[in-house]
């Protein structure tokens, strides 16, 4: 299968190759982002790209901006390519709202080694694995070579937001979170916890980055979860997590993923799409390779010679 391992054009400046996305400046108010094949886990990129993933991220991104637009604008402009889209450029700012909405994850690893206090919030003793708080939560974290827990008393002290500000990004990552959990029930699947990520457009705020994909936020299928809600099946890229976890050796995580794996992952990336978006990923049975496609839609949309 095809893959999108990283795009590089000498016609474009590149302003930044995150873990998942390449930037690109178009003009001083539009950036491209082309959401690579690449999966990182662990704060690190693995040297297997997962066909057909930056698709997913990039269609799932672009359904979730449409549908919660009326709660806060976005920095989209528009879609060129599967994998690729055109925004406004925003100031970002560099704080991640996690909200969660059951014990799990890094969260449970910590409770169960006797956290109690997580960004801030304190939870109660005797919570089991995988329980559900009565109401979701916000964790922040900062945006740093290593994300780390903080305080929005500390946020606004050390001078990353102002309180104004963090209340409004707080008050709008809940209500995107109602949207996304109310849409994501009626098709059977539980939003466990996810991220937002935030910017400044001509000092209005707005939402920046991905929202509501499997990189992002964490799934359950409602039915598991209501049979064994220990064991609920995991719709994202955790599955990757816990297979690195399994095969940790001398400390370390492998590189690289099994081809078992490697396609047990798109068919997780494929499938949780076409749950969220009601239609298969259009080009999942593409056999063209993605970096032409890609490269024939930039110059169509006049953005590459």
């Amino acid at each position: 299968m095809n893959t999108l391992p990283q795009f590089a054009t000498p016609q474009l400046q590149l302003l930044h190759r995150g873990k998942v996305r390449d930037s690109f400046r178009i003009d001083d108010s539009t950036r491209l982002i082309v959401v690579s094949d690449r999966l990182s886990a662990f704060d690190s990129v693995l040297e297997t790209a997962i066909p057909n993933k930056g698709a997913v991220l990039n269609g799932l991104a672009n359904f979730w901006f449409e549908k919660t637009a009326h709660i806060i604008p976005n920095h989209v402009k528009g879609m060129v390519d599967a994998n690729a889209m055109l925004v406004k450029e925003a100031q970002p700012i560099k704080v991640e709202m996690v909200v969660r909405n059951y014990l799990t994850g890094s969260m449970l690893r910590g409770y169960q080694s006797g956290q109690r206090t997580f960004s801030g919030v304190t939870v109660p003793d005797g919570l089991t694995k995988h329980q559900q708080f009565p109401t979701p939560i916000v964790t922040p974290t900062t945006k740093e070579e290593s994300d780390r827990e903080i305080t929005p008393e500390n946020l606004v002290s050390e001078g990353w937001v102002s309180q104004e500000l963090y209340d409004k990004m707080s008050e709008k990552a809940l209500e995107l979170f109602k949207v996304g959990s109310d849409l994501l029930a009626a098709q059977g699947i539980i939003l466990v916890d996810t991220k937002y990520e935030f910017g400044l457009l001509n000092g209005e705020l707005i939402l920046i980055d991905e929202i509501h994909t499997p990189d992002s936020s964490r799934f359950w299928s409602a039915a598991d979860y209501a049979q064994n809600p220990e064991g609920a099946e995991q719709m994202d890229k955790e599955y990757i997590r816990q297979w690195l976890i399994a095969n940790k050796k001398d400390g370390a995580y492998p590189r690289a993923l099994t081809p078992e794996v490697t396609q047990e992952a798109v068919n997780r990336y494929l499938d949780i799409y076409q749950r969220v978006v009601g239609q298969p990923l259009a080009t999942a049975g593409d056999n063209e390779d993605v970096t032409e496609r890609l490269t024939r839609n930039l110059v169509k949309a006049g953005l590459l010679k």
